[in-house]
């Protein structure tokens, strides 16, 4: 019986080159020059340190940028609010692992409203679903991409 995951899991390597990525890039921007500005890589974080919130907001765009650039999907950002010390503006970007329980309900009731010929069980922090074709499973995928769920998904251990 063909069965997959559904997961939502990020490469935090990747995420790391993509910080430095945007590092070298905010070095060579002429908008930053002589702008107290960086990225800090803390393990599943990243700080984004500047001295205005515009040039801040300009930041998330370069990290998202590079993101995209290292197939990272940038929907896993959650960014923090922006704190204001002094004459820096400090933002938290952390990086959604793991589907939430409210929202592994919605995609269940979602595959349930499609009545597609499927079964989907929630396991921890990912959705196993099972079906009798292939072809019901790839219906699911497409399903899940176009829904507007705030939150990146990725399919694995797709067996038939």
């Amino acid at each position: 019986m063909p069965s997959m995951d559904v997961v939502s899991e990020i490469n935090l390597e990747e995420v790391r080159n993509a910080v430095e990525n945007a590092s070298k890039e905010l070095s060579r921007r002429y908008d930053f020059n002589n702008v107290e500005a960086s990225f800090e890589w803390k393990k599943p974080n990243v700080v984004i340190k500047a001295e205005g919130d515009f040039h801040i907001k300009q930041m998330c765009d370069m990290l998202r940028s590079q993101l995209t650039k290292r197939k990272v999907d940038a929907q896993a950002m959650t960014m923090g609010s922006t704190d204001h010390s002094g004459k820096t503006f400090t933002q938290n970007v952390a990086f959604q692992e793991g589907i939430e329980q409210d929202v592994a309900k919605k995609v269940v009731k979602l595959i349930k409203a499609e009545k597609l010929k499927v079964q989907a069980a929630i396991q921890g922090d990912k959705l196993r679903v099972t079906g009798k074709k292939r072809d019901d499973l790839q219906a699911v995928m497409k399903l899940i991409r176009e829904a507007d769920l705030d939150q990146s998904f990725q399919f694995n251990n797709f067996k038939d």
